[in-house]
């Protein structure tokens, strides 16, 4: 068994360029999905999909800008601003009074992978490297996966009705080569690696930021302890979870299943004693 590898995408050095979203088209030959103008900032490829293994989001966010209209702590935030554009980590703020947050999507590898769970015919399945992969040449078309992922990543294909979703490009990692999304990032705001080594790392990363006035940053998918076992790809973010349109506390559906069976026996017993009950009094 090789070493759990993964994802660590720092969004706060995410610049919006979508060269990961390209690059994994390309490499794994997904459909092209033209979307036009969305209407939501200048995104122009909507969300993740079949034909959509990344997605970049573009957020906008209005901000206040000025000394007059500023709180006081404003002129340390704005040193510490200045310090991470010196430092080459700009915080996407402009003068026109909006903050721009742009973060790489993609499916999260779960740890305990409701997908996986619900599939009823292996078409799922958990690699040597800890992904979660779909052979579609096994896949029915079920649907079954889609429901039970809590993130709305896996996604069914139209007009061919079988799942597509990120391999974390498991053909490249069998020969040793990295994932074409993070090759293709220009700022290494998408990192792969060992996800252990990674997590060290985000750690690292958010205590530096804290220094340097981004107390909001915080991580997302790093802890095993959440409703999924942990994210073979998890992020840094620079505000709440929602914010990003993504659930704060995802939880597996399948973790439930043996409480839902224990009460279904539980109830079906009841019934049973009940008429069993009944039937014996009418023998009397």
């Amino acid at each position: 068994m090789s070493e759990r590898k993964g994802f660590f995408t720092d969004t706060s050095v995410c610049i919006g360029c979508k060269a990961c979203e390209v690059a994994c088209k390309e490499w794994n030959q997904v459909p092209a999905d033209p979307q036009g103008l969305t209407g939501n900032s200048y995104d122009n490829s909507g969300e993740l999909g079949a034909n959509r293994w990344r997605h970049v989001a573009f957020i906008e966010q209005k901000v206040s800008v000025g000394v007059e209209e500023a709180p006081p702590e404003s002129f340390a935030r704005e040193a510490a601003r200045q310090s991470l554009v010196s430092d080459g980590l700009d915080p996407h703020e402009d003068a026109d009074g909006f903050r721009w947050l742009m973060s790489s999507d993609v499916c999260k590898h779960c740890t305990e992978a409701g997908c996986l769970d619900a599939c009823p015919t292996g078409a799922l399945f958990r690699t040597e490297f800890g992904t979660v992969v779909v052979q579609p040449d096994i896949c029915n078309g079920c649907g079954y996966c889609v429901v039970s992922c809590p993130f709305g990543v896996i996604d069914q294909r139209e007009g061919d009705g079988r799942v597509w979703k990120c391999t974390m490009c498991y053909d490249r990692l069998k020969d040793d080569m990295e994932p074409a999304c993070a090759q293709a990032c220009p700022t290494d705001s998408i990192q792969f690696g060992d996800l252990d080594e990674l997590r060290e790392r985000a750690a690292r990363r958010v205590e530096r930021l804290h220094e340097r006035g981004r107390e909001e940053a915080r991580l997302y998918g790093d802890s095993e302890d959440d409703g999924v076992g942990g994210f073979g790809a998890f992020f840094l973010l620079l505000d709440e979870p929602e914010t990003y349109r993504l659930p704060p506390d995802p939880v597996v559906p399948t973790r439930r299943t043996p409480e839902v069976w224990a009460a279904a026996l539980g109830a079906a017993a009841v019934l049973a004693g009940g008429v069993a009950a009944s039937f014996l009094r009418g023998r009397r």
